[in-house]
């Protein structure tokens, strides 16, 4: 009888220690926000010509083509910082400077209301894109990486927060933060497209 409590003991340390970090509300927000992201960005690219692609509203302005090129340039750079952090040591105690919830992170972050001059590698002339098809399957390479990281991760992303000059996340609203990256600069696409010089096909 002991034997038979000590091994139902230690089944139930086993499936206790095997717990996923994440919940599975979580995990279903962050893959499908970051699946719904994408598809809205690749709808607004759509069949774009290639006049429609590069047109700038004014010579300092991005073009639609400057900003997927940013848009998969940072993907990764963002997931960089977000990998570098989990493999680091955790922080929990540094979650008191998290200010925004989860739902403010991917609303306030694609609020275009502030511009934000962005670091000087993720320019789209210091990506290494040489063209609009490069930056498309970069992207795409990266999200899926993401969702897929998302959905079978066991790390503890709540743990580990990283600070950055808009304010201090963990490392699950950073995944967020990717996403809400991607919105920011598809509205950005859409407000070139909305500009009366934008070329008819």
């Amino acid at each position: 009888m002991k034997k038979l409590l000590f091994m139902v003991t230690i089944l139930s340390l086993t499936a206790f220690q095997a717990e996923p970090t994440l919940s599975k509300k979580e995990r279903k927000t962050a893959s499908s926000f970051l699946k719904d992201s994408e598809k809205n960005l690749m709808k607004t690219l759509g069949n774009l010509t290639d006049e429609q692609l590069k047109f700038k509203p004014a010579p300092d302005k991005w073009s639609v083509q400057d900003c997927m090129m940013h848009i998969a340039a940072s993907e990764k750079m963002l997931w960089g910082m977000v990998d570098q952090s989990i493999k680091g040591a955790a922080n929990p105690e540094k979650r008191t400077e998290i200010k925004w919830t989860d739902e403010q992170v991917m609303k306030n972050l694609e609020d275009r209301t502030n511009k934000v001059k962005t670091f000087t590698p993720l320019e789209p002339l210091n990506t290494g894109f040489q063209n609009i098809d490069e930056a498309i399957a970069s992207f795409k390479e990266s999200r899926g990486k993401l969702i897929d990281y998302v959905k079978s991760t066991q790390a503890d992303l709540r743990s580990h927060v990283a600070s950055l000059p808009v304010g201090s996340f963990d490392a699950y609203q950073m995944i967020l933060f990717i996403g809400a990256h991607g919105n920011r600069h598809m509205l950005q696409m859409r407000e070139v497209m909305a500009d009366p010089g934008f070329p008819k096909k």
